[in-house]
């Protein structure tokens, strides 16, 4: 495997990632990175998790002219979460006196704010669709000199329906600039937008089941629906996670488990689409910087959430198709580093877990419990299985009350 120094990057930017513990490119850095840095337009195709964030913005700070007063390189974005956390791997790659500037630009913060800062000198914009045409609106910001543009997680932007928005602000940047598109699948629409807007684009196309198999190790917990809870605390506290992500179907699931597992005395919150921004901001904010250790969350919440040290994924609602499985998987083991992930499946949840195991092509290991599977009461449930029955261990670990 090539190195980033052998790809062309910067020894500087290169040193940066390596403190990040990240010193070999990712499948889609290694193929996406040379292709940028000729010049050339580029469609990948990779899910979040893959290493994609870099593989862009390496290229594009190669391409900045500190001494250009005018904005260059432009990322768009579907959400205010992956703005902010686009934002935040670009600043970490750069020195404190360093010469380039970044905005982040999104919906729900000062928009008097932002256009202060653009009073300064900008060279780099991440921004969301609305807020981005708001000050192209107000002529705060000018496009113009854009020499590179991203378009990043196109698949949700068009299914949020930003179609129009996006056009628009391609219109305002110059024909001449360098195009990159990623998005973890192709459908229609996003095809015709490359077509219509890319020139001669070279297809980067990264297989998502091999990067994550190769990097999470895989357990199904076999529980019934009364028990789940109990089974969730208990791998849990056996595993105590550093960072860890619970998937729930709802946002009333998210609230009602969360809840729950405080009055426990976990140390959680939880991030869905009915929480103000800045309520989510400072939610995500702690989790990264690890003053919670866990981390209660809808699919829809979740999309484009990159946070460095995600040890584990608990499943407690079973995904209903594989690539939900794989997106929410992909939050942990992500650029080298190895993850964890269990998914909890009641009976009825049968169907759905040989789906995943089908398109793996091997069972998912499984995971004993004591608590999960424990009662008389729960009988009924388990003479449907199929699969395994846990074996049962001699004591049970007495649940945490604490989180440090």
């Amino acid at each position: 495997m090539s190195s980033f120094i052998q790809l062309g990057v910067n020894p500087a930017w290169a040193g940066k990632l390596k403190e990040k513990s990240i010193e070999s490119p990712t499948p889609v850095q290694e193929k996406a990175i040379p292709l940028l840095m000729k010049g050339e337009d580029v469609i990948a195709q990779a899910k979040t998790g893959t290493g994609k964030t870099f593989a862009f913005l390496l290229p594009m700070l190669e391409k900045i002219t500190e001494e250009k007063q005018e904005v260059q390189g432009l990322i768009v974005t579907p959400t205010r979460e992956l703005a902010l956390q686009i934002t935040e791997e670009l600043r970490g790659l750069l020195e404190a006196e360093s010469g380039i500037h970044v905005l982040a630009a999104y919906g729900g913060q000062d928009v008097e704010q932002q256009i202060r800062r653009l009073d300064k000198q900008v060279h780099i914009v991440v921004a969301t669709p609305g807020r981005l045409l708001d000050h192209v609106r107000r002529g705060t910001i000018d496009l113009t000199g854009v020499s590179m543009l991203v378009l990043d997680e196109a698949d949700q932007m068009l299914h949020i329906g930003f179609l129009d928005e996006v056009e628009a602000i391609i219109k305002e940047t110059p024909f001449t600039r360098q195009t990159a598109l990623f998005s973890a699948t192709m459908p229609k629409n996003v095809r015709q937008l490359a077509k219509k807007y890319m020139k001669n684009p070279q297809s980067v196309h990264i297989k998502s089941k091999e990067v994550t198999v190769e990097q999470t190790k895989q357990f199904a917990v076999e529980t019934t629906d009364r028990r789940k809870q109990l089974a969730l605390c208990e791998v849990i506290d056996e595993v105590q996670p550093f960072l860890g992500i619970i998937f729930c179907r709802t946002k009333r699931r998210v609230s009602k488990l969360c809840d729950e597992l405080k009055a426990k005395g976990y140390n959680i919150d939880e991030l869905h689409g009915d929480l103000s921004q800045a309520k989510r901001e400072r939610v995500m904010k702690r989790f990264r910087e690890a003053e919670l250790h866990l981390l209660a969350a809808t699919d829809v919440a979740s999309r484009g959430l990159d946070v460095e040290g995600v040890t584990h994924v608990f499943n407690y609602d079973i995904p209903h198709d594989m690539e939900s499985y794989i997106h929410r998987i992909g939050r942990t083991g992500r650029a080298g580093e190895e993850g964890v992930a269990y998914t909890f499946a009641a009976l009825k949840d049968k169907e759905f877990l040989r789906l995943i195991e089908k398109e793996l092509g091997r069972p998912l290991e499984r995971k004993t419990v004591v608590n999960g599977v424990s009662s008389a009461e729960d009988q009924q449930e388990r003479e449907g299985r199929e699969r395994l029955k846990p074996e049962r261990t001699s004591a049970r670990r007495p649940m945490k009350k604490k989180r440090k």
